[in-house]
């Protein structure tokens, strides 16, 4: 089973047992947490797709961890104009470990796939 979730402005597609980086989180480590903006739930059978959420879906992760990735450098140059910009940027993160979904539909009937 795998479902697609919104986090952070961003989708994710997730299965149990995955490990997710997502925009940095207020939770402590190894709090767990509840994802409820679930826009589609599948498995090999077929999927439903939420308008636009799935309702009564859910997914639980545990936080493993936060930290920073690696720096993005931004140069900006023009040449004999005497214009340079130099800027470095390190994004915060937060480390999801995803622990189960939940979320009962009728999978692979024409309704659910509209």
């Amino acid at each position: 089973m795998y479902a697609v979730i919104e986090e952070g402005g961003k989708q994710y597609r997730v299965s149990e047992g995955d490990k997710i980086r997502v925009e940095k989180r207020p939770e402590e480590e190894g709090e767990s947490i509840t994802l409820d903006k679930v826009l589609l739930l599948g498995k090999d059978e077929g999927a439903v797709v939420g308008a636009p959420l799935v309702s009564g879906a859910s997914v639980t992760a545990k936080v493993l961890a936060h930290g920073k990735e690696d720096k993005v450098i931004v140069f900006k140059y023009r040449r004999k104009k005497n214009y340079r910009r130099f800027r470095g940027h390190r994004q915060q993160f937060t480390e999801l470990s995803v622990e189960s979904i939940n979320g009962q539909a009728d999978y692979g009937t024409a309704a659910s796939l509209q």
